[in-house]
């Protein structure tokens, strides 16, 4: 058996990374900041909508639930974790059809499926299925791909020119700007097109997993989504999440969410043939 011990627990972070990047970009959500040196976490810092949705996957792939149910349930849990009013409706409803968001919440989320993946197939697959469910439109589709695809291919050591090399090529995004000239007059953006590829950037120009999610979060946008999808790259490339970051994340979340996370961690080892 193929000894994978080294990507299923680089694989086992991948969740915690963005979530992780969720909690620390949470507080500047609402108030931006462009200052990469800003306090990690704050009395204000706490799990948002972008937790809650990628726990709910993860329990989808524990278990081969239906991804609309166990998202619909867990959102309902936690009413007040910050979601947008078409998603939110949505939640409420008993309507199961997805609404053709072009919205970065697909990409958000879809952390789980890139480690779990086996194969790109596999992982293209599970990422349009997680997405489809509400984010049905092609650009909400393609961020959750791009998302899970760099996740998948930083699991098994691609470098970054790699990385952003088939991003480019699979997506069309353009991921040769430099940060600094993106950074200078971005501003929130919730779709996929307009935040994906920055948060992927934030992550190609970053030297370590707390650089990776401080870059994204200061881009001054949708903090707390573009810290989770850079958050879960970096996790899978870099390998190592400091213990004085994920601690006090994860301490931030409920018995239930930790449940779901070792659980799925249980299952990674599985999934990859671990020793």
């Amino acid at each position: 058996m193929k000894d994978n011990s080294k990507l299923i627990e680089a694989a086992k972070l991948v969740v915690p990374g963005a979530i992780c990047g969720d909690i620390i970009g949470s507080a500047y959500e609402s108030h931006p900041t462009k200052n990469p040196g800003f306090s990690l976490l704050t009395p204000k810092s706490r799990f948002t909508d972008d937790t809650v949705c990628t726990i709910a996957l993860a329990e989808t792939l524990n278990s081969d639930l239906c991804y609309t149910d166990v998202l619909k349930q867990w959102c309902r849990r936690h009413i007040n974790a910050g979601y947008g009013g078409t998603f939110i409706r949505w939640i409420l409803s008993d309507n199961i059809n997805p609404y053709n968001s072009w919205g970065n919440g697909s990409a958000m989320r879809v952390s789980a499926a890139g480690a779990f993946s086996r194969s790109l197939d596999e992982v293209m697959t599970r990422s349009k299925q997680s997405a489809a469910v509400t984010h049905n439109h092609p650009e909400g589709i393609k961020g959750a791909q791009a998302t899970a695809v760099a996740i998948y291919l930083a699991l098994r050591d691609m470098d970054k020119a790699g990385i952003k090399s088939v991003i480019e090529k699979g997506f069309g995004y353009d991921l040769s700007r430099r940060y600094t000239d993106i950074q200078r007059t971005y501003s929130f953006d919730v779709s996929c097109q307009g935040s994906v590829p920055e948060a992927i950037i934030a992550f190609l120009e970053s030297s370590d997993y707390e650089s990776a999610v401080r870059l994204a979060v200061a881009l001054g946008g949708d903090a707390d989504t573009q810290g989770a999808i850079a958050g879960g790259i970096a996790a899978a490339y870099y390998k190592e999440i400091p213990d004085s970051i994920m601690k006090p994340c994860l301490e931030k979340l409920p018995q239930d969410m930790m449940t779901v996370i070792d659980t799925f961690n249980r299952k990674l080892e599985n999934r990859h043939g671990g020793k």
